[in-house]
């Protein structure tokens, strides 16, 4: 991806970008495996697909699919379509042509949190004080956990889950027990509730945001722990750079990564860079493949920043609605935005 944020015009006119305006608010925003459309979950229980191309002429407003508000959405990791949970309990999956097949339903049970595998074809989804895996039509409960399931987060290659909860993180392998049951899981325990949780595309550490307005990240391999502290407002956002060397956060006003080469960021600032923007980050989103990054922020400003050259460029102005998702597409040159007024955005950035 070729952008150099040290060009001047970069900085004087914002990039092309599509803007449709739904009735509801955006929960979760997704591209599909192919990269020809993105969706946006809405809070009136529809689940909105538009071509990935802002050129292309959108289709009309589609029918709710869950009977109340759609919480989660991914790309459905089997097909070129999505897959969301909703507040009705509901694992839907939606096909390319907008039919919805019920994956899983558990009535009274929010699903709030989905997580996808492309490799494996997996779905997670938590449910309650559970953690539910779906893969190849065999469903899979994992818990119960000591509260409820915040988020959750496949490793690397797939074959374990973590959930955050309160009191830390548990991490089930997916495999089978000898006796055909499920393996007894790690428990990675620090005071307080995680609210937040990332593995690191490396697979090495699980970092998790806190209500304690800090981080909290694991060393698998040693079963390790650091805490990073100082932020002014609850961490929710977390995205790992592409080669894991850096792990993005939200809550601050500029950019802020935290180093994990060599012996990591214990008793180290972060690296923290780019103009101050309007409020502070609400949604961060590391770039595919290139050393870019994405930041929505709790004023509706967008902006774009570079690692490298330690730049930022805004790509929208605040609007005073909160950015509440970001997606990149698989080739990383289109970004999807939702807002909590309900603004689906596509920008593209191939310039």
């Amino acid at each position: 991806m070729k952008i150099d944020l040290a060009n001047p015009a970069w900085h004087q006119t914002l990039p092309p970008a599509r803007t449709i305006t739904a009735d509801a608010p955006v929960a979760a925003c997704a591209f599909s495996r192919d990269g020809t459309a993105v969706a946006f979950a809405l809070g009136d229980g529809s689940v909105r697909r538009l071509p990935a191309d802002i050129a292309a002429t959108p289709s009309d407003a589609s029918p709710p699919v869950h009977g109340g508000a759609v919480l989660a959405l991914v790309a459905d990791p089997a097909g070129d379509g999505f897959v969301s949970g909703g507040d009705d309990g509901r694992l839907l999956r939606i096909g390319a042509d907008g039919a919805a097949t019920e994956l899983f339903s558990q009535k009274g049970k929010w699903i709030d949190h989905l997580a996808a595998h492309r490799a494996t074809g997996a779905i997670a989804a938590s449910v309650g004080k559970a953690a539910v895996v779906v893969k190849d039509g065999e469903v899979r409960e994992f818990g119960p956990h000591q509260s409820t399931v915040a988020d959750l987060d496949f490793s690397k290659d797939g074959s374990r889950i973590g959930c955050a909860h309160y009191g830390g993180v548990t991490v089930w392998s997916l495999g089978q027990a000898p006796n055909g049951g499920v393996p007894p899981p790690r428990r990675f325990a620090w005071r307080g509730s995680h609210v937040a949780l990332r593995w690191s595309t490396d697979g090495k550490f699980i970092a998790t945001g806190t209500q304690e307005n800090d981080i909290h990240v694991w060393r698998m391999a040693q079963a390790t722990d650091m805490r990073m502290q100082g932020y002014p407002a609850k961490v929710r956002s977390l995205s790992w750079t592409a080669d894991a060397r850096f792990l993005y956060t939200s809550s601050q006003p500029v950019f802020t990564a935290w180093p994990f080469s060599g012996k990591g960021p214990e008793g180290k600032p972060p690296l923290q860079f780019g103009e101050e923007g309007a409020g502070l980050l609400s949604v961060v989103a590391a770039h595919p493949t290139a050393e870019f990054v994405a930041g929505g922020y709790d004023s509706g400003e967008l902006q774009l920043g570079d690692i490298k050259s330690k730049r930022s460029v805004v790509l929208k102005m605040a609007d005073g609605s909160a950015i509440t998702c970001l997606a990149w597409s698989p080739d990383g040159f289109k970004l999807a935005v939702g807002n909590d007024r309900g603004d689906l955005l596509v920008v593209d950035l191939r310039r």
